[in-house]
């Protein structure tokens, strides 16, 4: 929805709102924000809010710390949960250097940047839809997150063995509260796991749609006395949480992978569009994947992929193509997860893909049988790869592919780069309590 400055006061007005949050997000894909009262609503419309940019990771050092935030005015929400008494809206910012330049360390900004290289190849549209899954948990009594689940129910269970039906049904309506269409919402695979999927849209409104997606979930769920985590993996034994990625390219209004005279129904860009995802699987799953606990996710046997394959019918392969046809023509990624900065993941993702468009490539055939159960040779008789097992593994993936740094810009892939080799240093040296459980008698 489009918002005019005076459409904006007019509903403040009406709606009582006093206080305005300026959202943004960092590196990391954590949501940030500067709440302003309402007397400063007018110099935050005329871009002239200022913040510092060295306390935010992954932003720039205390010497150039100046940076200003941009309303996108179409981003403008009131929340319906805060107070009556004064209610609290927010618009979602990028980011700017004090020249007026846009800080090239945003990832909003770069997600756009690679949006303009997809209008030089001819295409109007990257539409999105997602599915991202979350655990809720039981808090204990000092308001902590605790490892106790909410419920025992299975795949779209019900009532009483699903016991976050109540919240997930608070989630679904606060959300249409604020203009999100909600297409279903349901129980996932392991016990205390949700899922709810909201209307495709293009890749900038799509990734704001994720972050304001992910803050009203957990906000919702501390009402119910429950912690949401979009965690990949936190629980040993049962399925992780994914957030699988439906994406189509538009041409004037026409779905570019759909073709149906085309084998599967499928034009000569989707297959090449498959191509360049499959190419650069393993290099850019650092940025779809990006925690230590994201691997944990990525293994055989709890329905995420762990190979580097395609299919229009198999849902083991890293990719799969829906059967929906005509605009609804789309290419599914199933790695990604909801620890991912969204703004990075589909610049990546958009990266991979047009590179395939770029150089004509072909995919290998498709693989319709189960992959889990094949050996190391028949996975390599199909050309079919691994993803990355650690999260050092795909960093060291990503620093050796252009096209994916390229498209995360120099700002973004350095500073992503250090932050997770701190991450991962940190996971490497620190003793674990398996590792004790292990060896601690043993030796």
């Amino acid at each position: 929805m489009s918002y005019s400055r005076e459409e904006i006061e007019r509903k403040i007005k009406e709606e009582n709102v006093r206080f305005i949050r300026l959202q943004f997000t960092d590196l990391l894909g954590t949501i940030k924000n500067v709440e302003i009262p309402l007397s400063q609503l007018e110099k935050a419309l005329d871009n002239k809010m200022m913040f510092d940019g060295s306390s935010i990771e992954g932003f720039v050092r205390i010497e150039e710390s100046d940076m200003y935030l941009y309303p996108d005015l179409d981003t403008f929400v009131v929340f319906p949960w805060t107070s009556e008494k004064g209610k609290v809206a927010r618009f979602i910012c990028d980011i700017y250097n004090p020249d007026g330049t846009p800080f090239e360390g945003c990832p909003r900004y770069n997600l756009k940047r690679n949006l303009k290289k997809m209008e030089e190849f001819g295409f109007d549209a990257f539409n999105i839809g997602t599915e991202p899954e979350f655990f809720l948990f039981k808090l204990d009594e000092k308001g902590d997150p605790s490892l106790e689940l909410n419920d025992h129910g299975g795949y779209f269970d019900l009532a009483p063995t699903d016991l976050g039906e109540n919240c997930r049904r608070d989630i679904v309506l606060e959300l249409e509260e604020m203009g999100f269409e909600i297409e279903a919402s349901h129980h996932e695979v392991a016990p205390g796991q949700h899922e709810i999927d909201f209307k495709y849209s293009d890749a900038v409104k799509h990734a704001d749609d994720i972050q304001t997606f992910k803050l009203v979930v957990k906000t919702i769920a501390r009402k119910h006395n429950l912690h949401a985590t979009f965690m990949p993996k936190p629980l040993f034994g049962v399925n992780g949480s994914g957030m699988h990625v439906n994406m189509s390219l538009f041409k004037e209004g026409e779905n570019a992978f759909f073709n149906s005279n085309g084998k599967l129904g499928l034009s000569e860009t989707a297959y090449q569009f498959i191509a360049g995802i499959m190419k650069h699987a393993t290099s850019f799953t650092a940025v779809t994947n990006p925690t230590v606990n994201s691997y944990k996710r990525l293994v055989p046997g709890y329905e995420a992929p762990s190979y580097v394959a395609w299919s229009a019918s198999n849902r083991s392969p890293l990719l799969r193509i829906p059967n929906s046809r005509g605009l609804s023509t789309r290419v599914e990624v199933r790695s990604v997860d909801p620890a991912a900065n969204p703004y990075m993941a589909l610049s990546v993702l958009l990266a991979a893909g047009l590179d395939g468009i770029k150089n004509q490539l072909t995919p290998p055939p498709a693989v319709d049988r189960n992959i889990y159960v094949m050996t190391k040779e028949e996975r390599v008789e199909n050309q079919i790869d691994d993803l990355p097992a650690t999260l050092m593994d795909a960093l060291t993936q990503l620093s050796k592919n252009e096209v994916i740094v390229e498209s995360l810009g120099e700002h973004l892939y350095e500073h992503f780069l250090e932050a997770k080799g701190i991450e991962w240093d940190m996971f490497r040296t620190t003793v674990h309590p398996w590792e004790r459980e292990q060896y601690l008698t043993m030796y």
